[in-house]
């Protein structure tokens, strides 16, 4: 009798470890567009279109956390990032079909989407499929304090040699380096791998400071943590990135993030 007692109790403990398995958050995707401009008056069309019609379409449709960037003054090339969280990817092509049939967003962008050939309210546009890490599966939406034009929202893109040191440095945040950025509060917006893209194989992951000073500060005390600097000099985590792609963001008035 005490033997099947102590089956029982067993059995009861592994399904209560499938139950929190597979209650394990899904991992988000994100799209990111990416407007490059040739122009103030294409970066202005840009904004309104943005504010009055597609980010106000995107919360009707039940994305609440749209996060709209613009690159800094010092940049000589103008670009506007828009980042739009998805739970799945059949998320992606439904809320695409429910904008478009959505009126007012037809109304109030019409100026933009209605654009002659001749009058391109932008030079082009890229889109980027990101897949969130295992190690933070949902975005983050940070609470900073001060002006927005002052927020620095760096975005990084790390370039792997191949498929398999890319996988690699996947696994090196996955294994640790997520986890000293969350201990030293760098406020991470997301960490994610993309799917489709120009750069592949690469990941990105974007971190979010009040202003430039912290961020520098931040970045120099990570340069020091002794956990990142034993992390970075194991020898199966070597070589992993062949290229790094900075760009230094703030967030537009309409901006959830």
């Amino acid at each position: 009798m005490r033997h099947i007692t102590c089956l029982c109790l067993l059995i009861i403990l592994l399904l209560s470890s499938s139950a929190s398995f597979a209650k394990a958050p899904a991992r988000y995707y994100y799209q990111l567009k990416i407007y490059n401009l040739q122009s103030a008056a294409q970066q202005q069309r840009v904004e309104r279109f943005l504010e009055s019609a597609y980010v106000p379409a995107l919360h009707r449709a039940g994305i609440k956390s749209v996060g709209v960037f613009k690159t800094m003054e010092t940049d000589s090339v103008k670009r506007i990032y828009v980042l739009i969280p998805y739970k799945d990817l059949k998320q992606i092509d439904a809320i695409a079909k429910t904008i478009a049939k959505d009126n007012q967003y037809l109304i109030s962008g019409k100026d933009y989407l209605d654009a002659a050939y001749n009058d391109q309210p932008y030079q082009r546009l890229e889109t980027v499929l990101l897949q969130a890490f295992e190690g933070m599966p949902m975005p983050f939406v940070p609470q900073l304090t001060g002006p927005k034009d002052q927020r620095v929202y760096e975005l990084r893109s790390y370039e792997g040699p191949t498929e398999k040191y890319f996988a690699n440095k996947v696994q090196m945040f996955n294994n640790g380096e997520i986890e000293i950025f969350n201990r030293l509060g760098f406020n991470a917006v997301f960490y994610a791998e993309a799917i489709a893209g120009s750069q592949m194989p690469n990941l990105m992951y974007m971190t979010s400071f009040t202003n430039k000073a912290s961020r520098d500060e931040h970045w120099k005390k990570f340069g020091e943590d002794a956990a990142w600097k034993k992390l970075s000099a194991m020898p199966e985590y070597q070589n992993n990135v062949s290229k790094i792609h900075i760009y230094f963001l703030y967030p537009a008035e309409c901006s959830d993030l």
